[in-house]
């Protein structure tokens, strides 16, 4: 504790930091994920995001994560901001993007134990699929709600 008091048996989580983002395409849509989440026992809509790897930089890191997830190119992420999941138990960060304009160019280059499905949204779906509670991650819902804000979506 800060006074010097120990808390006995008292765990923290170590993981990695985390990066996603609201990605736009070219034609204004938000892309979109649809992936089992085994913990949960769901199939959960999610913004694109997942582990930066060690020694990658967190927004070379999200433009890998965004490349391999969905075959979307983005040649620049605007900073959104910084969330813990937890910090009374994790350790780590989740860095959160915007990003503009982005391309197919290739297609997904899944992990072995990843199934992705990539969709794509408007502003105004993804506002009615919040609305709707049909969006529950709970740091993807927080990144869209700074990403709508920069957009003027309010």
């Amino acid at each position: 504790m800060p006074d010097g008091r120990i808390v006995p048996s008292y765990y923290v989580l170590e993981y990695p930091d985390w990066a996603n983002a609201v990605a736009l395409t070219e034609d204004n849509k938000i892309i979109m994920v649809r992936q089992y989440r085994h913990a949960a026992g769901v199939v959960s809509l999610e913004i694109p995001g997942g582990v930066i790897e060690p020694g990658e930089l967190p927004e070379a890191g999200m433009k890998r994560e965004l490349l391999e997830e969905t075959g979307y190119q983005f040649d620049e992420l605007e900073p959104l901001c910084k969330l813990r999941a937890n910090p009374s138990t994790g350790n780590n960060i989740t860095h959160c993007y915007l990003g503009r304009g982005g391309k197919k160019v290739q297609g997904q280059h899944l992990d072995e134990q990843e199934q992705i499905e990539v969709e794509e949204y408007t502003i105004e779906e993804v506002k009615q699929l919040l609305a709707g509670n049909k969006i529950t991650q709970a740091l993807h819902v927080s990144t869209l709600f700074y990403a709508l804000m920069k957009l003027g979506a309010f």
